[in-house]
């Protein structure tokens, strides 16, 4: 695969053996056991390196499981309202949002409006409002609120600890 005629040879300790023609370093690889990986193709002359290509694709995805199994992945819950929700619910849905946050998810409060209650967008930024001032001591707000058609829209992220 490696299509130079003259390659810059690492060795398996990362030793520099110099610059040898194609052939000769297949053949300090395969005297070694080893194979010869071509590692940056657009150096002059190209770079090469002498290893257990198996053994360092393993390694690489090892790694990769590694990482991906200590990655905290952030979902976005949704708690809906309308302007015309009463305290107690509020209270009710705050007590959910709460839960939210503690998982250490961000959390969208939507506020949904119907019919002519869209005259009324006031009323939802009060109702937003009382939620977030519920959830403060938790709670940072990320983005504020916005209308997105006949929702009013805000999103508030944990506070990190």
């Amino acid at each position: 695969m490696i299509t130079a005629r003259e390659l810059r040879v690492i060795g398996p300790e990362g030793e520099q053996l110099g610059i040898l023609e194609k052939h000769n370093a297949i053949a300090a690889a395969e005297d070694l056991g080893l194979d010869l990986v071509e590692v940056a193709p657009t150096a002059d002359p190209p770079v090469c390196r002498i290893m257990d290509y198996g053994k360092y694709k393993y390694e690489q995805s090892k790694k990769a499981q590694l990482a991906k199994k200590n990655q905290k992945i952030i979902l976005i819950k949704e708690v809906k309202i309308r302007p015309k929700t009463d305290m107690h619910d509020l209270e009710t849905k705050a007590k959910h949002a709460k839960r939210f946050l503690d998982e250490g998810n961000k959390l969208k409060i939507t506020v949904r409006f119907r019919g002519r209650e869209i005259v009324h967008i006031d009323r939802g930024k009060m109702v937003l409002e009382k939620l977030m001032v519920m959830l403060e001591d938790i709670s940072v707000v990320e983005a504020p609120a916005k209308m997105e058609g006949r929702n009013l829209v805000m999103i508030l992220a944990p506070i990190a600890q």
